[in-house]
């Protein structure tokens, strides 16, 4: 009965596929037909085409026991890429208005959701080894980025340069995170190192990237082909007073904020006004002229616990779990999207692999390197430096935005050097998970902390 079951679901979805697929071809999604769905019911054909082979392409992967994220991108790239074949019915997926914003706001949740797993005060306790290793696994990748960039693309502009450089200063958390708890090192201190290390890497890697970004965008506002030394020291004083100016509505305003929000009746209270809050500040963070995703970075940095205790006494599920749905549906489109934006024919150009492997190179020594400012014989500086180089996730949206963020007409990360980027995230995300547990279970156990 049971393969019967799974037979039937097989069957339902593959007849869905064809449906869609059919639709996608042949326009029966009525767009400027006589139905009365219009215009959305493009936009909901897009949505199943995508939710499901996101969906497959993540249980292919996570079967092999990699993440569902470079599932999700590869199924993407597949579906950017069936043109070559002569299949162009999805090509409509890729330039479509509504399914961009889709995204935008998914990678805006995500970032909100890997701001929710620390806290300020888990700041405050990572300890100098965390912000010393963080530090390194900043500064090195990010000049051994640039040196790479301006080696394979002389001829572009510097600071094309920088931000390759700024691509490589991410560290995927959650997929560290999920490797150490998978072999039950969660607890040890060299994960304790990792984790905070990986946390504080992540803001300095977003406010490196708003740097950049204001640095570019002042270019093309009209400050030549360079900025002066007064101009970007005003983008990192913006960028340190956003973060330390959230910081502190976290510390002296939200308490009142979620005490008054205690006053409101009815359901969804706490998800709706959580929701405000990451809203907000990635509104202001774009005022700031920042990248939304640092203030939504910023408002689950901001949200603590003790925030939601009340809310949790009477009856309200935890933020992780009310944001969890929304994060399945929206963050799929994004990584889909980012695959689709792969053009696969420059793989298949040497100078393009070239310049992928050299950047995988990189990213790994840069980020193995921090395990010479660890000076304790009972951490494992080996895991530390593996567990420092996924970039996944984190990895794909700088090249995401890169790739949107224009220079003198044309966008800073081309799309060769996208190509090279992905590769790069691919293979530092697939060689972690192997490699950390190998050097994590060979070494006597370690104390908890």
């Amino acid at each position: 009965m049971r393969i019967f079951s799974q037979r039937r679901t097989i069957f339902f979805t593959l007849i869905i596929a064809v449906y869609c697929f059919y639709s996608l071809a042949f326009g029966a999604s009525g767009a400027e037909g006589d139905g009365h769905g219009g215009p959305v019911l493009d936009i909901l054909i897009g949505l199943i085409v995508i939710l499901l082979a996101a969906k497959l392409g993540g249980d292919i992967f996570e079967r092999f026991g990699q993440p569902a994220v470079l599932g999700e991108l590869v199924i993407g790239m597949l579906i950017g890429n069936l043109n070559l074949l002569g299949i162009t019915v999805f090509e409509s997926l890729s330039h479509d208005i509504t399914l961009e914003v889709l995204a935008e706001l998914g990678v805006i949740i995500l970032l909100f959701e890997v701001g929710l797993e620390t806290t300020v005060g888990e700041m405050r306790k990572v300890g100098m080894a965390s912000f010393l290793v963080a530090m390194v696994g900043v500064i090195f990748p990010f000049f051994l980025g640039w040196g790479v960039g301006y080696w394979f693309l002389p001829e572009s502009s510097i600071y094309v340069h920088i931000f390759i450089g700024a691509t490589l200063t991410a560290t995927s958390v959650g997929i560290t995170a999920r490797v150490l708890k998978d072999i039950g090192k969660i607890k040890t201190k060299t994960a304790k190192i990792i984790l905070g290390a990986a946390v504080i890497d992540d803001i300095m890697g977003l406010v490196i990237l708003a740097v950049v970004a204001g640095i570019i965008s002042a270019v093309n506002q009209g400050a030549g082909d360079s900025v002066g030394t007064m101009t970007i020291a005003w983008i990192i004083i913006k960028a340190i007073l956003f973060i330390v100016g959230a910081v502190l509505v976290g510390v002296y305003l939200i308490p009142t904020y979620f005490n008054l929000a205690l006053r409101l009746k009815g359901t969804g209270v706490l998800l709706s006004v959580s929701l405000l809050i990451c809203f907000a500040l990635a509104y202001v963070a774009g005022i700031f002229g920042l990248a939304p995703i640092v203030g939504a970075f910023a408002a689950g940095l901001i949200l603590e616990e003790v925030h939601f205790t009340k809310f949790h006494e009477r009856g309200d599920h935890s933020i992780h779990e009310l944001i969890e749905p929304i994060s399945i549906f929206l963050v799929p489109i994004f990584f889909v999207r980012m695959g689709m934006m792969v053009d696969i024919t420059t793989f298949t150009q040497v100078e393009i692999l070239g310049f992928a492997a050299v950047l995988t190179l990189v990213a790994i020594i840069g980020k193995q390197a921090c395990s010479l400012v660890i000076r304790d014989v009972h951490v494992n500086k080996i895991a530390v430096g593996l567990g420092m180089i996924p970039r996944g996730e984190v990895g794909l949206i700088f090249a995401g935005i890169g790739a949107k963020l224009m220079l003198d007409g044309e966008p800073v990360i081309s799309v060769s050097t996208y190509s090279a980027v992905v590769i790069m995230v691919m293979v530092t995300t697939l060689v972690t998970p192997p490699a950390l547990k190998m050097v994590m279970l060979t070494r006597p156990a370690e104390e908890g902390m």
